[in-house]
């Protein structure tokens, strides 16, 4: 069938996404090891993306750690430097369905006040026609329903929605609901997937049309 719509994920798609790096810099990596051995910083960011403040909880966790309380803020004070750089191939894909025609849409797990830092520091994000993000609907990948709140709200089969993400768990997610997919593992894969699939022309994948 046909593709009426492409559907990106952001961290790690368009955006890379690597806090260790950050810390890295800022700690250095003994001290990020330790950090991250004791700190649990997934089950905090998963309720940001679900829909928690981001400054509270950020504050909430270094309140419970106050040996690593100045270290866990900086999840807070240099969130952009983990959400960087843009990835320029993925980018130029996007701008380029864009400039064919082809309706993009953003399916991402963000939170409502990260989301905004990101749109702010990169522009490419309003060139979606639709945003789905998990912080304002307060449901996330992989959970089925919001694959399903994508379908109904876009009004588009799901044999015609094509969903590229980095992560297994949400490519299999999305493959039971009936979506095409492809799992994110650079640029150059997801150029060849869109032009196998006649959305771009090779020569608009590599930029020279």
């Amino acid at each position: 069938m046909p593709i009426e719509a492409v559907i990106f994920d952001i961290g790690r798609v368009l955006i890379d996404w690597q806090p260790e790096r950050m810390f890295d810099r800022h700690l250095g990596p003994d001290r990020r090891k330790a950090l991250f051995s004791s700190v649990d910083f997934w089950t905090m960011n998963d309720a940001v993306d679900l829909g928690a403040d981001f400054d509270q909880a950020v504050a909430d966790l270094a309140s419970r750690h106050p040996d690593f309380a100045a270290d866990i803020r900086l999840w807070h004070t240099h969130w952009l430097d983990m959400a960087s750089p843009e990835i320029p191939g993925s980018v130029h894909l996007l701008r380029a369905l864009k400039a064919r025609g082809v309706p993009v849409f953003a399916l991402t797990n963000f939170g409502v006040t990260t989301f905004q830092i990101a749109r702010a520091a990169y522009p490419f994000l309003d060139l979606f026609d639709r945003h789905y993000v998990s912080g304002q609907l307060r449901m996330m990948k992989p959970d089925p329903a919001i694959y399903q709140l994508v379908e109904r709200d876009c009004a588009i089969a799901p044999d015609r929605l094509l969903f590229t993400d980095d992560r297994a768990d949400n490519i299999a997610a999305a493959v039971r609901r009936g979506w095409q997919t492809h799992l994110f593992e650079g640029p150059q894969g997801w150029s060849d997937r869109l032009v196998a699939e006649t959305l771009l022309r090779k020569e608009e994948a590599l930029g020279h049309g």
